[in-house]
C-alpha cells in the first residue's frame, strides 16, 4: 500500500498486482501441465507399443506380417498374415462411409439451410442421442433386429449369424451423428453474405447449397468425413458382436469376418499365454491400428488445409 501526498487531496493507491499476476500465472502453469500429460501419455502408447512390437518382429520377418494372407495365431500351422484383419477392418470403414456420408451430410443440408429454428431445436439433439448409446448396445441391436432382418430379406442359407453386412450397418448408425453434427457446423459457419448475393443473383436454394454454401464448407466436410472412418476403424465392441472372430479375406459382407480391434479383444481376454509370439500379436495388430488412424489423421489435415475457405 503506497500513501501519495499533496496540496490537494489524499489517495491511497491499492497494489493488486502481484495477486493478479501470481493467480494468472498458476492458471498459465496448469494449463500446460494439462497439455503436457496428453503429449506424454500420446508418445508414452508409442512407446509401449514400439517396445512390445519388437519383441513380435524379432520373431515373424516384416514383410510376411504385413503381406501374408492367411491369421491363424492359436493353430497350427501358425501364420501370421494381417492382411485379414485389415480386410475386415476396411469393409466396416467403407461400408459404415457409405451409409453414415450421404445420410450424415444431407440431414447436415436439411437443419443448416432448410429447417427452421424450433425444428432444429429438437432434431439435432434428438439426432445426437445416437451419440450417447453405449456401443454394446448396438452390438446387441445388430444381433438381434438387423441380421434376423438381413436373413429375412436376402435368405438364411446366404447371410451368416456373424456377418460383415451388419457391422457395416450398426456402426453407420454409430458415426452418422459425428457426422451430421461436424457437417451442420461447417455449412452453419458459411457467412450469410454470400447466399445473400447468390439470391440476389437469382439462384434458387438448391443452387445456393450446390454451388455456394458446400463448396465453401468443403474443408469442414471433408475433416467431418475422415473423422468419421477414423471413428469406424477403431470401433471395437459392436463390430465385435455384429460381424464375429473369423479372420478372412472375403470380400462377401454376409460372412462372418475380424477387424483389428475385434482381434485385440480376444487376446485381451487372457487365453494366450503372456510373453509367446501369440500374446505379441496384440502389440503388432495395435501398431499397425495406430498407423491407420494416425495416417488418416494426416490427411485429414493436408485435406482441411487445402480445401480451408478464410472469410473475414
Amino acid at each position: 500500500m503506497a500513501l501519495i501526498q499533496g496540496t490537494g487531496p489524499t489517495f491511497t493507491r491499492v497494489n493488486n498486482r502481484s495477486p493478479r499476476r501470481l493467480k494468472e500465472g498458476v492458471i498459465r502453469y496448469l494449463c500446460l501441465a494439462c497439455a503436457l500429460i496428453s503429449v506424454v501419455t500420446t508418445f508414452g502408447i508409442i512407446w509401449i507399443l514400439l517396445i512390445e512390437g519388437l519383441h513380435f518382429f524379432q520373431e515373424v520377418p516384416i514383410l510376411d506380417f504385413l503381406l501374408g494372407t492367411k491369421w491363424s495365431p492359436h493353430m497350427n500351422p501358425v501364420s501370421y498374415g494381417v492382411l485379414p484383419l485389415v480386410s475386415g477392418t476396411a469393409m466396416i470403414a467403407i461400408g459404415s462411409a457409405i451409409i453414415a456420408i450421404p445420410l450424415g451430410l444431407m440431414a447436415a443440408i436439411f437443419l443448416s439451410e432448410y429447417a427452421n429454428v424450433r425444428v432444429r431445436s429438437i432434431l439435432k439433439p434428438l439426432l445426437e442421442i445416437l451419440a450417447g448409446i453405449p456401443t454394446v448396445v448396438y452390438g446387441y441391436f445388430a444381433l438381434t433386429v438387423v441380421t434376423p432382418w438381413l436373413r429375412s430379406v436376402f435368405g438364411q442359407e446366404r447371410v451368416e449369424i456373424f456377418n460383415g453386412a451388419s457391422g457395416c450397418i450398426v456402426v453407420g448408425i454409430m458415426v452418422l451423428p459425428l457426422v451430421c453434427s461436424l457437417c451442420e457446423d461447417a455449412l452453419s459457419a458459411v457467412p450469410s453474405t454470400l447466399r445473400e448475393g447468390a439470391y440476389g443473383l437469382g439462384s434458387t436454394k438448391f443452387e445456393v447449397i450446390r454451388k455456394i454454401v458446400v463448396p465453401s464448407a468443403l474443408s469442414g466436410i471433408m475433416a467431418a468425413f475422415i473423422l468419421a472412418i477414423s471413428r469406424a476403424v477403431g470401433e471395437t465392441m459392436a463390430v465385435t458382436l455384429a460381424s464375429g472372430n473369423k479372420p478372412s479375406m472375403s470380400m462377401n459382407p454376409f460372412e462372418g469376418i475380424q477387424t483389428m480391434t475385434a482381434y485385440i479383444v480376444q487376446i485381451t481376454r487372457g487365453d494366450t499365454p503372456s510373453g509367446t509370439t501369440a500374446y505379441y500379436t496384440l502389440y503388432a495388430v495395435g501398431l499397425t491400428l495406430f498407423a491407420f488412424t494416425f495416417g488418416m489423421n494426416i490427411i485429414a489435415r493436408r485435406l482441411v488445409k487445402k480445401f480451408r475457405q478464410a472469410y473475414e
